[in-house]
């Protein structure tokens, strides 16, 4: 029997499984740039109005960071430079996706009885990764008749739609190689998050770099995000870049199935050590043990807040000296805006709710660590002691408040730190940047209380904590830049946290989010109370 018998019919499962979630993730993304066309041809229909709008934000580097290089100023140009989040969203679908229908079937068990059949040893990993590159390609396949429909040249068109799924293939390759590295789903959507992370910063970090003229331009080609803005659609496409997308996969496929096939079903590369026989006395209370739980997770992303904050705080101030140096637009913009300081304050604004949305991410993987626990039955042994629900839960969610918490006070001081020394004023931008950080939190706190709420009421439904969170960036991030009206961007939990630091300071907008992620938390302790453990 082949190592890929079965791997046709598991396929179909999976299309099965994800008819309703699949999709949701491969259709919205062919929309947005569509969306995108008629904003840029109501708003700016002349080419003098495009070019004078590409002056001024070529040289923004929160523009750079978020969207990448913008190549010209056409109307294809502009829109795939405004689409230029969406690889990164595609990306993080496609290693959710294979860790879904990888680590998470062993971890649940179904795995195993799948693999008593007449099925190989590698049809589960080439199933996913078949599954997902499927999707990847027909997103990007769709994404480019949508656009060749709304009138842009299908050149251009055909190699922004593969750009997209070449970093769908690439992460799905990344999502792949993950999986076999931990013993848990969890632990593998970290590290293959951790890399888009890495990959996303990279790519910011070159682009901002090219654009001033430094000498990091290079480190946007050892991003794989970079690489679909390298295809320069609708500005002289490369096509050879396909190829460096086609290698990594490879690569990252045949890593996957070298590391599959010497681990044994079940575990990971990285086997969780045995613990002694008796415990310490440091683990006799639920917290503590909350803590043996999360303290990995917790240091590791304490570092990548702290790195975080660093980088976005080290180029803050390169904002105002890069309009310094471009067209006169550009510098006629700028002290439309008030100088440099108003500029980097925008920037500012919105790279804190970049970490609001990190945070938010993180406090949702948290909270579910307790429905992992349940759903792995290591929970049950644990409640038959004389241990309450609600102490067991409220281990959980402490790291799911507090770790978050931790996070953006990092962040916020390694980014104070950094534009304070940029500009010589420490003792100012420090307090001011942290507590810019700090006013994510009521929001972040929503959604741990969502994924608490979720838990305790409909735990099949837990990880919905996740969509909900993708669906508010989405609403906030396309509805402003479409300007559909503050009843759209309203939506988005993240619309009602005041713009710091370059905002003023409303004090019932927090208080709102902090009582109805409160309300949400008391539900989820009720239904915990009420509810049969485990539920599956």
């Amino acid at each position: 029997m082949s190592t890929l018998t079965g791997t046709g019919g598991l396929v179909r499962l999976i299309l099965r499984r994800d008819r309703a979630l699949m999709p949701v993730w491969v259709v919205i993304p062919c929309l947005i740039p569509v969306a995108f066309v008629s904003a840029f041809d109501a708003g700016y229909p002349t080419a003098q109005a495009r070019a004078a709008y590409a002056a001024t934000s070529v040289h923004n580097a929160a523009f750079t960071v978020t969207y990448g290089p913008l190549s010209g100023s056409g109307l294809g140009e502009l829109v795939t430079w405004r689409a230029g989040f969406i690889p990164v969203v595609v990306a993080l679908a496609a290693v959710l996706m294979v860790v879904r229908h990888t680590r998470a079937e062993e971890e649940a068990g179904r795995r195993e009885l799948i693999g008593a059949t007449a099925v190989g040893r590698h049809a589960g990993l080439a199933a996913a990764l078949a599954a997902t590159c499927g999707a990847a390609l027909v997103l990007g396949l769709l994404s480019a008749l949508a656009l060749t429909g709304a009138g842009l040249p299908a050149t251009g068109s055909l190699a922004y739609g593969l750009g997209l799924a070449a970093a769908g293939w690439v992460f799905a390759g990344v999502g792949a190689v993950a999986a076999q590295l931990t013993s848990g789903a969890g632990g593998a959507r970290g590290a293959g998050i951790t890399v888009l992370v890495a990959a996303f910063l990279l790519r910011g970090a070159g682009d901002v770099s090219a654009r001033s003229g430094g000498g990091l331009g290079g480190l946007s080609w050892l991003s794989p995000i970079g690489w679909a803005h390298r295809m320069r659609p609708f500005a002289g496409e490369r096509w050879w870049v396909l190829g460096l997308a086609a290698c990594a996969v490879a690569a990252l496929t045949a890593s996957a199935a070298a590391l599959s096939a010497r681990r044994d079903l079940g575990g990971g590369l990285f086997q969780a050590r045995l613990g002694p026989a008796t415990a310490a006395p440091g683990l006799r209370t639920p917290l503590a043990l909350a803590w043996r739980l999360h303290r990995g997770p917790l240091l590791a992303r304490a570092a990548g807040f702290t790195v975080l904050g660093l980088v976005l705080g080290g180029i803050a101030q390169s904002v105002g000296e890069l309009l310094d140096g471009g067209s006169p637009a550009a510098r006629d913009a700028l002290a439309r805006l008030g100088g440099r300081g108003a500029l980097a304050d925008q920037y500012l604004t919105a790279m804190m709710t970049l970490l609001g949305l990190v945070a938010a991410g993180y406090a949702v993987q948290a909270v579910l660590r307790l429905r992992a626990e349940e759903s792995g039955g290591r929970a049950e042994p644990l409640l038959a002691a004389p241990v309450g629900r609600l102490r067991w839960a409220g281990g959980h969610l402490a790291f799911g408040l507090l770790g978050p918490a931790a996070g953006l006070v990092l962040a916020g001081a390694a980014a104070g730190l950094a534009h304070g020394m940029n500009t010589g004023h420490v003792g100012r931008e420090l307090p001011r940047l942290l507590g810019a950080a700090l006013a994510e939190l009521p929001a972040v706190w929503v959604f741990a209380g969502l994924a608490f709420a979720l838990a305790g009421l409909l735990p099949r439904l837990a990880a919905g904590a996740f969509a909900v969170l993708a669906a508010s960036l989405l609403l906030g991030w396309v509805g402003a830049e479409l300007r559909l009206g503050g009843w759209v961007t309203g939506l988005s939990v993240f619309a009602h946290v005041p713009p710091l630091p370059g905002g003023d300071l409303s004090v019932p907008p927090l208080a709102v989010l902090t009582a109805l992620a409160a309300a949400l938390t008391g539900l989820g302790l009720l239904g915990l109370r009420h509810r049969d453990l485990p539920v599956g």
